[in-house]
């Protein structure tokens, strides 16, 4: 059985529940370990994430709870560091690297505020081409150790969170799968750990983890490794339904 989840987002950026109320609910479900987590700072958008003036609040309320709580559980401070984030890292105890955002021309495109924005930005900056979209995802995923040496990687497929229905593009087309996989190569080169994400899942938008099955077999097969997470931004869905999909990945291929 899991006894841990690194990827858990509070009221200091995005989440619903403030950290005591996240180790609380950990403790409850008999979690060993939790890794609680800030959005970084990100210059292009700000509505989302921790704001500058609160990254020491935040440390300093995780270094209390780790205080208060050494005896039930053991807790970590992380930051979700995306490749257009600037902030001091030094504090933290581990760093998730991710992508939500490309750059086209000087202007940042969001990979996952909604469908109707991403198809409304794919339009106007890749005149409708899914495929050069994704591909500048992934070239975009695959640069994120010339900023940052990352614990694991976010959501790999996050381009995928709005594809529920195939209606955006082929995930089996030939350009799509070349632009992973050129990814996940370059990521490998980096000694990369994967994270199984059921983010998506718990949030209605997918119904399957990031990365795809194609995905995980192929960062299998080249000596990948993986954890699992729940990227969780409420109580209710921590460490959700992890012993299922580890059974069906196989727990030999993760890494704990």
């Amino acid at each position: 059985m899991i006894k841990k989840d690194f990827h858990v987002h509070t009221t200091f950026c995005d989440g619903k529940n403030t950290p005591e109320e996240i180790v609380i609910k950990a403790i409850s479900q008999n979690l060993q370990e939790i890794g609680l987590v800030c959005h970084a700072f990100t210059p292009c958008d700000t509505r989302y994430c921790i704001q500058r003036e609160d990254i020491p609040f935040f440390i300093d309320e995780i270094n209390r709870l780790k205080v208060k709580y050494k005896n039930q559980i053991k807790i970590f401070c992380g930051v979700e560091f995306d490749y257009f984030a600037d902030m001091p890292l030094k504090d933290f105890d581990y760093i998730i690297g991710a992508v939500h955002y490309v750059n086209k021309n000087g202007d940042f495109i969001s990979v996952d505020e909604s469908k109707e924005i991403l198809v409304s930005s794919v339009k106007k900056y890749f005149n409708g081409d899914f495929y050069a979209f994704c591909e500048l995802y992934y070239k975009t995923l695959a640069d994120i150790y010339s900023k940052v040496t990352p614990t694991f990687i976010a959501h790999f497929d996050l381009v995928s969170k709005f594809n529920k229905l195939g209606d955006l593009f082929n995930e089996n087309d030939e350009r799509y799968i070349n632009a992973w996989k050129n990814c996940i190569d370059i990521l490998l080169s980096k000694n990369a750990t994967f994270e199984v994400n059921v983010g998506g899942i718990t949030r209605g938008y997918k119904n399957t983890v990031y990365p795809s099955t194609p995905q995980i077999e192929y960062i299998i097969k080249n000596g990948g490794k993986l954890v699992i997470n729940s990227d969780s931004h409420t109580v209710n869905s921590l460490a959700y339904n992890f012993e299922k999909y580890i059974a069906e990945i196989g727990e030999e291929n993760f890494k704990f």
